[in-house]
């Protein structure tokens, strides 16, 4: 078989819509690009050869991780079956460090030119594994500029590339300022996550939380189905919760959370999409009690959420673990539905994020850098 330019592994729905973006904008570049690996349904519309559905693999905590463990594990020794057939001139990773780094170090044995594309979080646990991509990966790309920072100081070759979702998240008309403003009954967006294992998490909390909320004021509730589900799969679910009928959000979901007073958010970038469109939020995050408790003893942070770790301080309220129970929910959406002030500046603190991700082009400015790995690449071979 012919020689493949590029191996492209993502696994969380994040990384799979930042790889899609990526490897469209080297096309851009180079039409002629072959890939192949590993991400889901935005990678595969890109044109990347799918060689395993990462959805299959895509999970958070321990417990979690325990139970597709021998999925993952069928998917790295493909991977390496194919990267040994193939050859390709270079990778990129794209985050899904548990998975990724494990790669990285293959690759490195193999020879192969590493990107890793979205930094792990080892900023925030984990510091030991700056080693491994000191060793193994050839450049490393962040999205945030505290990141570069942090790899700079440990000898790793880093460019600040700033983020996607600059150019993804639209600047939309918010309700806030709109007639609605003031009108009854507030909507509220729902986003319970995009992996199946968080959903199971915070689907039924953030469901009974507005039965709850419903009883202290009329409401609208829309819940915005993330891309990487499959469609129905939120409304199937929603059904054996007894919430038949509920109003969900596929397509223009942007616009749905633009007009909505309020969103209950799941940790993660999707906390980041609802920041640039300047909707406040309230996020939530709930893991098994075992994965929790190593976290808590790990985790080197003061904020979960990633809009509050980039603002730096505590814009948005975060209901963790056990304080993501219904009446608590209920009770802190009330609060702040009632509280325009409180509205007010967290609607300010938040319009600050979309200058912090950096300015707009990240996907073309990363595309560049791996096009300079693989020119520098086919020299070498």
């Amino acid at each position: 078989m012919s020689r493949s330019d590029l191996l492209v592994v993502a696994g969380e729905a994040s990384g799979d819509l930042h790889g899609a973006r990526l490897l469209a904008a080297l096309r851009r570049h180079r039409p002629e690009i072959t890939a192949f690996g590993l991400g889901s349904r935005e990678l595969a519309a890109a044109g990347l050869d799918l060689i395993g559905d990462s959805r299959e693999i895509s999970v958070v905590g321990l417990v979690e991780v325990a139970r597709i463990f021998e999925r993952a594990r069928e998917h790295f020794r493909r991977l390496l079956a194919e990267v040994e057939r193939r050859r390709p001139r270079a990778a990129v990773l794209v985050d899904f460090p548990d998975f990724n780094l494990r790669l990285a170090r293959e690759l490195a044995w193999a020879g192969v030119p590493v990107v890793y594309y979205v930094s792990p979080q080892i900023w925030a646990w984990r510091r030991g594994r700056v080693r491994t991509i000191a060793d193994t990966v050839d450049r490393m790309l962040v999205l945030f500029g505290f990141e570069a920072a942090f790899y700079r100081s440990h000898g790793v070759r880093v460019v600040h590339v700033g983020h996607p979702l600059v150019d993804e998240v639209p600047v939309l008309p918010q309700v806030w300022d709109g007639s609605r403003a003031e009108a009854a009954p507030p909507r509220l967006a729902l986003l319970p996550g995009s992996r199946r294992s968080e959903i199971e998490a915070l689907l039924p909390v953030m469901a009974e939380g507005m039965k709850r909320l419903a009883e202290r004021m009329p409401i609208e509730v829309r819940w915005i189905e993330a891309p990487s589900l499959g469609e129905h799969e939120l409304a199937e679910r929603l059904e054996r919760f007894g919430h038949g009928g509920a109003q969900i959000v596929r397509e223009e979901r942007f616009e749905a959370i633009a007009e909505s007073h309020l969103a209950l958010c799941a940790s993660g970038t999707a906390t980041l999409e609802v920041g640039l469109l300047g909707t406040p939020m309230v996020v939530l995050y709930r893991l098994s009690p075992v994965t929790y408790q190593a976290a808590r003893l790990l985790v080197r942070v003061p904020h979960v959420s990633l809009a509050n770790l980039v603002l730096g301080r505590g814009a948005v309220p975060e209901l963790l673990q056990k304080e993501a129970r219904p009446e608590r929910i209920a009770e802190v959406a009330a609060t702040l539905l009632g509280d325009r002030a409180r509205i007010d500046a967290m609607r300010r603190e938040l319009a600050e994020l979309r200058p912090r991700l950096g300015a707009p082009g990240a996907s073309e400015r990363a595309a560049a850098e791996v096009l300079a790995v693989l020119d520098r690449a086919g020299r070498a071979a």
